[in-house]
């Protein structure tokens, strides 16, 4: 028989990319009494490793605990990137409840669409939070108009309608229910949560049953799986089958060896675990997203859903350019390898596939910012490899036709660059769907674009608005395929031969467009050192000195003026490689080269074309 277990509640926090999640759960966490009163604690705990310190973004999802009057309420912070969306979509299963946290100022924006229905698709209860109130242009009452008008777009039930509203600044640490109520802490929020958040249900007596949501690794115990248990109990030294719902033949027996519970930031050990409790389960080499585990005598798996497939793929391999192997630590395949299929262990949306060559495999993701992320994780752990542009999974349908991958781009721009976005995004077969001007002087724009045509858009895009556009998209199906594109306009400035850029070589290249090298670089014969000014590739010598003569003094060189080169970012290396190109990536250096480094095997490869 069911019963709920009150002394608990999971709830999920969801929300658009920098709407205040991981700082809220900062606030939660302090004033619960989770920090000592003199501990000193950096901001945005939650988020754990390097890169999402650096970027402000968060790209696991990360479980947590506090207490509040004898309740353990266990929150989850979930990334807010489409690119990340395949780790919301899985957490959703283990909690009863969301907290949709929506920016005072921005208002509904589509991951907000895109997780929220998830949420009502589960039929979670819904709390909202109207969040960085304090900001001085927070329009709060329409952004819950926003909000309303959304539920009701996506099919809410009336329970769902009449989800209570608060209004917070996660960064001051307050919450309110009425914007008339003087702001104090958190207790408002924690009230809400604790009256409508429905505790989890379960039958104690039945049989025992797990669904793993979330996997984590660690160099000491292996996989640790992490979830909800849904009936029954788990303890320690129990002998239990995992089953999954998606593979009908998958039965193994195995023991559970450890027992976690969350309790803020850290594991606790535990000898037994009940119904509603989100547990971390050791021990289990073979454990995935999506198994149940069971008592031997009722293996019945629970229901999960398909993880969505990824949308877009590159090419890693073995670094093979002349100056191969002189600063990676890990160079060769196998270690390539390893290292690929290690991520596979946490990383569900991820895909690696051997090719026809043992030193190339190809990876696939949701999208560039997930494989750029990957790919700056192994370059600091020490390895080098090279990888090519980005591009596009393709489908066929029932009919034989090609299938692409479409997006929705939401593009909020200032009113005079609208004609060039507009202009920009038609030329990469986007079609314009709608148009609304902003209070505050912007204007909306909402497209159709195939995912091909996004890819390397971000800084053609950031240069043409002036820094000021923002974009967002959301991934929206197949659809036939939109005809052939041009990525790049411009042709690429390429070494001729090896050596070390000297100031006079430099000098006379810079009149050809511009370039991505200093002096006192080293440089070989198919290396990409800038961007011509011209639709064509120009080769050129970097390497030049002055000839000296009894008439000429070497010191002349010094009046020589260079223009400092563009310098790339990884992401924005990876959006400027062309389909020829390949990038060179160390943990020291990224180097741009053409797949074919010979450049008369190259010319007669672009005769065949």
């Amino acid at each position: 028989m069911k019963t709920s277990r009150e002394d608990i509640r999971n709830v999920a926090i969801i929300a658009h990319v920098d709407h205040g999640k991981t700082t809220l759960v900062d606030q939660l966490l302090r004033q619960s009494g989770v920090f000592r009163e003199n501990q000193a604690v950096q901001e945005r705990v939650m988020d754990s490793n390097d890169i999402e310190r650096e970027r402000g973004i968060t790209i696991l999802s990360k479980n947590t605990a506090v207490y509040y009057k004898d309740t353990k309420i266990n929150i989850i912070d979930t990334p807010g990137h489409a690119d990340f969306g395949g780790e919301v979509e899985r957490v959703l299963k283990m909690v009863d409840g969301v907290i949709l946290l929506v920016d005072a100022f921005e208002g509904a924006m589509p991951q907000t669409k895109f997780v929220l229905k998830k949420a009502l698709e589960l039929d979670l209860h819904v709390i909202v939070c109207i969040n960085k109130i304090d900001r001085p242009e927070a329009r709060p009452d329409e952004v819950i108009d926003e909000v309303l008008e959304l539920l009701m777009d996506l099919d809410a039930s009336d329970e769902q309608l009449d989800c209570p509203f608060l209004y917070a600044s996660a960064k001051a640490g307050h919450a309110v229910l009425d914007l008339n109520d003087a702001p104090e802490n958190m207790v408002p929020l924690f009230e809400t949560i604790l009256k409508y958040i429905p505790a989890p249900t379960g039958d104690p007596k039945a049989p025992t049953q797990a669904l793993i949501s979330t996997i984590d690794y660690n160099e000491y115990v292996g996989r640790i799986g992490v979830g909800k248990v849904e009936n029954g109990t788990l303890s320690v030294n129990q002998e239990v089958v995992l089953v999954n719902h998606h593979d009908p033949d998958k039965m193994k027996k195995v023991k559970i060896s450890k027992l976690y519970e969350f309790d803020g930031l850290s594991k606790v050990d535990v000898k037994e675990a009940g119904i509603g409790s989100i547990v971390a389960i050791a021990g289990i080499a073979d454990i995935h997203i999506g198994d149940t585990l069971c008592s031997p005598e009722n293996p019945d798996p629970i229901p999960f859903q398909k993880i969505s497939e990824p949308t877009i793929s590159m090419n890693f391999m073995v670094n093979d350019s002349p100056f191969a192997g002189q600063e990676g630590k890990f160079v060769t395949s196998r270690h390539l390898r390893e290292r690929l299929m290690r991520e596979l262990n946490t990383d569900v949306s991820l895909r690696v596939e051997d090719t026809d060559s043992t030193d190339c495999f190809k990876v696939s993701g949701r999208g560039e910012l997930h494989l750029s992320v990957l790919i700056e994780n192994m370059r600091r752990e020490g390895y080098e490899f090279a990888v090519s542009k980005a591009e596009v999974i393709y489908q066929e349908d029932e009919r034989g036709r090609k299938m692409e991958p479409m997006e929705i781009a939401y593009v909020d721009v200032p009113e005079e660059f609208s004609g060039t976005v507009i202009q920009r995004l038609s030329e990469r077969k986007g079609e314009l769907q709608g148009m609304s001007p902003a209070s505050d002087g912007t204007t909306r724009l909402e497209f159709n674009i195939p995912s091909r045509g996004l890819i390397g858009f971000r800084g053609e895009f950031m240069t043409s608005t002036k820094g000021s556009g923002i974009l967002n998209t959301a991934f929206d199906g197949y659809a036939p395929y939109k005809g052939d594109m041009q990525y790049r306009k411009q042709g690429s400035l390429i070494a001729f031969e090896t050596g070390e850029s000297v100031t006079y070589g430099l000098f006379s290249a810079q009149d050809r467009g511009t370039l991505f090298i200093g002096p006192g670089e080293k440089v070989y014969s198919g290396m990409v050192i800038g961007q011509s000014g011209k639709p064509e590739d120009i080769e050129l010598n970097v390497c030049k000195t002055k000839h000296l003569t009894n008439t000429r003094s070497s010191s002349a060189d010094e009046a020589l003026k260079l223009t400092p080169p563009k310098i790339l970012s990884l992401e924005q290396a990876l959006e400027f490689i062309d389909t020829d190109e390949l990038l060179e990536i160390t943990p020291e250096t990224l180097r741009i080269r053409k797949k074919i480094l010979d450049s008369r095997l190259r010319k007669r490869q672009n005769l065949k074309k």
